[in-house]
C-alpha cells in the first residue's frame, strides 16, 4: 500500500487508508488518502513503478 509524510504530527511513513492513486498534469503519480490516528489527508508523490504498485497492493486507480 502507499505511503505517505504527516505534516501535521511530523510522522514518516504513514499508511494511507482509502489510498487513491491519481496522474498530475505533468505525468506524476500521486497518492491520496488519510492518516486513521490524526485525520489529516496525506499526499505522496511516486513514481509509475510504484504507483502501479500501489494499485495492485489495494489503492484505488482514479487515471
Amino acid at each position: 500500500m502507499a505511503t505517505g509524510y504527516c505534516v501535521k504530527c511530523k510522522e514518516k511513513g504513514v499508511e494511507l487508508s482509502g489510498a487513491e492513486v491519481t496522474q498530475t498534469a505533468k505525468g506524476g503519480y500521486m497518492a491520496k488518502g488519510k492518516h486513521e490516528a490524526c485525520g489529516t489527508t496525506v499526499c505522496a508523490m511516486m513514481s509509475k513503478e510504484t504507483a502501479e504498485k500501489a494499485v495492485a497492493d489495494g489503492a484505488k486507480k482514479a487515471y
